[in-house]
């Protein structure tokens, strides 16, 4: 019997992307731009000037209710129950073996609503964990593929989403939420993003994201902004030592190996939070490292040796255009992860050197 091939998706933007020649690739079921200009450059002008993105593709969860903020913090990692409105959080689903199930950002919006932000490749799979977790008083409305989002990252990004909306985003801290228009269109706007630069994410509905592109790419050009693929968005997020669920993050991996235990709120109860805690306790086997790789440039799967021995394997790994070093993030055994210990990576069957080093490789204000 046949089966019927996967539906690609289109974000609103893809148009927008054809006509700037981006070169497109398939991802989380989705045709997306890799890169417009090339990574290199598109990486260098978020970290000096702005970088725009779409990223229409991820997932958004609005939830409603008076047991709402209850309800997800019992569902969610971090402490959710303490935000106020207009806050923002990052944290995991965790299921009952205490592995992620994904990570996540949680936004109160206002006194009884939350929204959720999920990873693409991970919307259905989340839906069904949320819902078998639901309390009855909490509906879930599901906004993945009638929402927009765009975000505006870098040094200049604040100066140049103001030009574009009535929100006062200049003086928003950081995983601050507040509502606004840009370009005219609604939007909910955040102080967050994944590039390890200042930045925004603004959520509009489909049909203005065109408007909201075109607007913000105008305010930005005398101030060097571009377009930004998934190709420098990877590099970017890198070096600011975030996690990419289905890398170096998924269900065979627990969040204190994974180095997002801070993410864990041990003194309240949430899915598999007794597990997490023993394994706090007793110590991983194994760690998330930062790598430098001389000679090479180590991919996601290459093996981690020690003395000719596997003893890892690399989940990340890239040049960094910033730190300009060839990096990698890699599970190794505990008493490997020491910084300063030397290992190798094996790159078409011959180990080069690497050594173990503190993350993130880049933080704001080293560049």
């Amino acid at each position: 019997m046949a089966t019927e091939a996967p539906t690609i998706r289109r974000t609103p933007l893809f148009d927008k992307h054809a006509e700037l020649g981006a070169k497109m690739v398939f991802f989380a079921g989705y045709e997306m731009p890799i890169q417009y200009e090339g990574i290199v450059a598109e990486h260098r002008a978020v970290r000096n000037n702005a970088g725009l993105f779409d990223l229409s593709h991820m997932g958004e969860f609005f939830f409603k209710g008076r047991g709402a903020g209850a309800t997800l913090d019992r569902i969610v990692s971090s402490d959710i129950a303490g935000l106020a409105v207009g806050q923002a959080r990052y944290g995991l689903l965790t299921n009952e073996r205490g592995t992620i199930v994904d990570d996540v950002i949680v936004y109160r919006i206002s006194d009884g609503e939350y929204m959720m932000v999920v990873n693409a490749a991970n919307i259905a799979k989340d839906r069904a964990h949320v819902v078998a977790h639901l309390n009855e008083d909490v509906a879930l409305d599901d906004r993945s593929y009638a929402t927009a989002l765009v975000a505006i990252q870098g040094p200049r990004a604040a100066d140049m989403l103001a030009a574009q909306t009535d929100a006062d985003v200049r003086s928003l801290p950081s995983f601050g939420v507040t509502h606004g228009r840009v370009a005219g269109a609604r939007a909910t706007l955040a102080r967050t993003g994944y590039t390890g630069e200042d930045g925004f994410e603004v959520f509009v509905g489909n049909a203005d994201a065109p408007r909201v592109w075109d607007a913000l790419l105008a305010a930005g050009r005398e101030g060097g902004i571009k377009p930004i693929g998934l190709g420098a968005r990877d590099t970017l997020r890198l070096e600011a030592r975030f996690s990419l669920y289905g890398n170096d993050i998924d269900e065979t991996t627990d969040p204190i190996e994974a180095g997002l235990g801070w993410t864990c709120k041990l003194d309240k109860e949430f899915i598999g939070r007794d597990l997490i805690a023993a394994k706090k306790a007793e110590g991983p086997k194994r760690k998330i490292s930062g790598l430098v790789v001389q000679g090479g440039v180590a991919r996601h799967g290459h093996e981690v040796t020690r003395d000719g021995t596997v003893v890892g394997r690399v989940t990340s790994g890239t040049y960094g255009p910033t730190v300009e070093k060839n990096i990698a993030l890699a599970y190794v055994p505990t008493p490997l992860s020491k910084v300063g210990t030397a290992l190798g990576v094996r790159i078409r069957g011959k180990d080069v050197p690497a050594t173990v080093v503190k993350t993130p490789f880049y933080s704001r204000g080293t560049k």
